[in-house]
């Protein structure tokens, strides 16, 4: 893996989005459930939309 070049003017920020409160939910529930018995948690994930592309 290697560096990113950033362009003159330009400033790339990466910054972790913010979790919802679900997502924070299921992440406790996957810890706690590891710590009862040892063993990962399958988990799933709700459905979201496709978006529609808006480049023409």
């Amino acid at each position: 893996m290697g560096y990113i070049r950033e362009p003159e003017g330009v400033d790339f920020v990466v910054d972790p989005r913010p979790l919802e409160d679900w997502e924070k939910n299921q992440i406790s529930e996957v810890i706690a459930h590891y710590k009862r018995t040892g063993q990962i948690k399958k988990i799933t994930s709700p459905k979201t939309k496709k978006r529609k592309s808006t480049t023409k």
